[in-house]
Parts: C-alpha cells; sequence; structure tokens
C-alpha cells in the first residue's frame, strides 16, 4: 500500500483553546493507537489517564506508555479519541481506531485519506 504522512490537528477535550497542529503524521492502518509526541500532549495539558499500557512495537519490543483523551481533527473531520504520549524516537501516527473515529478510509492508490461513507446503525 506504501506510507503517507497528513497534517493533523491535536486540541484538549476540556481546553480547546489549547492546541497543536502535527504537520508530519503517519498515517498507519497497523497500529490501533494514535501516537504523539508526549511534550506537545504536555503543552496542551491533556492529561495521562491511562499509565504503563503495554505496546508491542514491530520489531517485538514491548513498551509502555502512558494514554490520554484528546479531539483530533483532519480536514472537516473530527473525533475524540485515545492518544498515546510518545516519547523520543517514537514515531506520530494515525492509528486505526482514529481513523474508523473520523469515518476515513486510506485510499491506497492515491494515497490520502477519504470519507468512509454512512456509518453502520446496526
Amino acid at each position: 500500500m506504501g506510507t503517507f504522512k497528513i497534517r493533523c490537528k491535536v486540541e484538549n477535550i476540556s481546553k480547546r483553546e489549547k492546541s497543536a497542529v502535527i504537520p508530519q503524521m503517519l498515517v498507519d492502518t497497523g497500529s490501533e493507537y494514535t501516537w504523539i509526541s508526549g511534550q506537545t500532549l504536555e503543552k496542551l495539558d491533556v492529561e495521562r489517564e491511562k499509565k504503563d499500557v503495554r505496546f508491542v512495537m514491530a520489531n517485538g519490543q514491548v513498551i509502555t506508555r502512558s494514554v490520554g483523551f484528546a479531539i483530533l481533527r483532519y480536514d472537516k473531520f473530527f473525533t475524540v479519541d485515545e492518544v498515546v504520549f510518545a516519547e523520543k524516537g517514537d514515531l506520530p501516527l494515525l492509528g486505526a481506531r482514529t481513523l474508523e473515529g473520523l469515518s476515513l478510509v486510506v485510499d491506497p492508490r492515491q494515497k490520502k485519506l477519504v470519507a468512509a461513507g454512512p456509518i453502520l446503525a446496526a
């Protein structure tokens, strides 16, 4: 499929005036969670709600990170999701859960995100 990056905005869920633009976020459907620099999330006063969450990296290494809640925006789409406090060496990733919340899918030919269409009710 190949990879591509997008520009995404992250906001504090209770203080929406606290926001930041992530200019180069890798779209990664293989990652369950969205990963954003811990420094960025701390500047936005995003709280660490879950600590020591275990993740398995692509190389098989098990690591722990904190997780909080944030609003994520791409184009006219937005959602509230759990975000990982990424540490030095971690890539900023837009994960599968956020894509589903945004109601977007990957167009592999054009390497871009497109609307997923109507949401199934049942």
